[in-house]
């Protein structure tokens, strides 16, 4: 689609798009990670495929259409049932998604038949049943390993072009609850010490362990020779998960936790030395901990009779120190009862909380939204969308700092708004027209209400521009940001809109 120069206007200040939600991480197929052939199996090439990924995801600056494509390769393993499992990378925004034999043969269709973003894993099946005898002949599924202890060796798999199986042998290192795809999304990962040289570029690889499956390697530190792999446990209740009627995921306990090291916040909580914890600071509404009637102030001193340190880590029998996160969403399925000792005013109590997973589409600043297209408005020359992590995202990489701040205060403290708004609805730009003449500098406010109607959402945005008292000419606006109201003329504006359909621009607005 054409789009006119004066079109491209529509800039927020100081945007930069990142590259992916993983901006800093460095994957594989940043930089061609490969393997030494430490041991070579005959049969790896039997349960592993490629997956071939073509992702398209929206525009944040032009919401009205997408980014150019972009592909992705990886090698992916061959589990229960004929399917396939990957990252869940290599599946946001998918336009087409294609298995391949190792010895390229072989090509299908595929489509997603599970993913979770958070946790950075998804399932793939073939698009065409009537494919899967002939594709997975003389195939087999793996199986998924027993969690390999520490110091234990791993071998990494890659499939040269040529389809010559090699292997890179590598030490467990050690454990840690880490972001592997979406910032702060922490998960169970394994650090693996492993020499990698030149090969064929993947961007993720199966790690086996006693020719099971023991992991997905996600990236890869050429420099200090060290791999995250998405460990073991998190895969096998991944594929537990998916097999249930109902996909639910992995829950969240909804609270936002602070330590409890400094000495003067131990003793205003007046919390025995005998005793470590963590401070819950905040309570996201509707969320499990919610519920059971956690609430900011309390201190979780143990989960399941495990105890958290002043720091929110515990012991763990295999892996040793990991952060308290992971006794809720490495070890619990939604549904799942916890037992929460507290420490709330001064006294011991229990508390049973029964877990759960909230969605991302219930959150007020959503973090992503996979193949999903962004909502927006466009009235005569003015530019409304939703507020997301994407488009906070972009205002660059130090984006937390170079944001407005009313933006990054709803972000951050979504319940001082959660009463009066779904999603918060801003100003992001505006085009210079006979319209908006000036309100051409105006850009990231939030909307209060429009035409004396509160906004809560796009939709009702979309709707309150639409009803136009009969008395006025003049649209109203009221931003939340200091009470300001300005007008915009409805002749004007419906000229400036019809102008931009003529000109090359295919719609409007979507709500979706």
């Amino acid at each position: 689609m054409k789009i006119l120069p004066f079109l491209l206007l529509f800039v927020l200040v100081a945007c930069e798009r990142s590259g992916s939600p993983s901006a800093g991480k460095t994957s594989p197929s940043d930089q061609e990670i490969a393997s030494s052939q430490s041991g070579v199996s005959d049969e790896t090439h039997l349960s592993v495929v490629r997956v071939n990924s073509t992702l398209q995801n929206w525009s944040i600056t032009q919401p009205w259409e997408k980014n150019p494509p972009r592909r992705r390769r990886s090698l992916a393993a061959i589990v229960n049932d004929h399917h396939v499992i990957t990252t869940a990378e290599m599946v946001a925004d998918a336009t087409l998604v294609e298995l391949e034999s190792t010895d390229g043969t072989r090509r299908a269709r595929a489509e997603v038949a599970n993913v979770d973003y958070e946790a950075n894993l998804a399932l793939l099946r073939l698009a065409d049943e009537g494919e899967v005898p002939k594709f997975f002949d003389g195939m087999k599924s793996l199986e998924i390993a027993d969690s390999p202890p520490l110091r234990d060796t791993l071998e990494i798999v890659q499939v040269e072009d040529n389809g010559q199986s090699l292997i890179t042998s590598g030490q467990l290192l050690s454990a840690d609850v880490r972001a592997t795809f979406l910032p702060g999304q922490l998960f169970l990962t394994f650090r693996v010490k492993a020499s990698m040289q030149s090969s064929a570029s993947s961007f993720s690889l199966p790690v086996f362990n006693d020719g099971k499956l023991a992991g997905i390697l996600s990236s890869y530190d050429a420099k200090d020779q060290i791999s995250d792999v998405i460990a073991t446990p998190l895969i096998s209740r991944f594929v537990m998960e998916s097999q249930k009627e109902t996909y639910q995921g992995f829950p969240n306990l909804g609270v936002s936790i602070s330590a409890t090291e400094d000495l003067h916040f131990r003793s205003y909580l007046k919390i025995p030395d005998t005793e470590g914890g963590i401070y819950v600071s905040k309570v996201r509404k509707g969320s499990a901990a919610d519920v059971a009637k956690i609430a900011p102030g309390d201190v979780i001193l143990s989960i399941d009779g495990k105890t958290i340190d002043r720091r929110g880590f515990y012991k763990d029998e295999t892996y040793g120190s990991l952060p308290w996160v992971q006794l809720v969403r490495g070890n619990k399925s939604a549904g799942d009862v916890i037992r929460l000792a507290l420490w709330r005013g001064g006294q011991a109590l229990t508390a049973d909380v029964t877990l759960s997973r909230q969605e991302e589409s219930t959150r007020l600043v959503p973090n992503y939204q996979f193949g999903k297209a962004p909502n927006f408005l466009i009235k005569g020359g003015m530019m409304f969308q939703e507020l997301t992590r994407p488009l906070l995202e972009a205002y660059g990489e130090e984006w937390e700092a170079r944001a407005p701040l009313n933006f990054l205060d709803a972000f951050a403290n979504p319940e001082a708004y959660q009463a009066e708004h779904d999603r918060m609805i801003c100003l992001t730009g505006v085009i210079p027209t006979q319209a908006t003449m000036g309100y051409e500098s105006m850009r990231n406010l939030m909307i209060k209400k429009v035409n004396g109607k509160p906004v809560r959402n796009m939709k009702e945005l979309i709707r309150a521009f639409q009803a136009l008292p009969i008395s006025s000419d003049a649209h109203s606006i009221e931003f939340i940001d200091e009470n300001l109201v300005i007008y915009l003329n409805d002749e004007m504006s419906n000229m400036i809109d019809q102008s931009l359909l003529q000109r090359g621009l295919q719609t409007l607005s979507r709500s979706e």
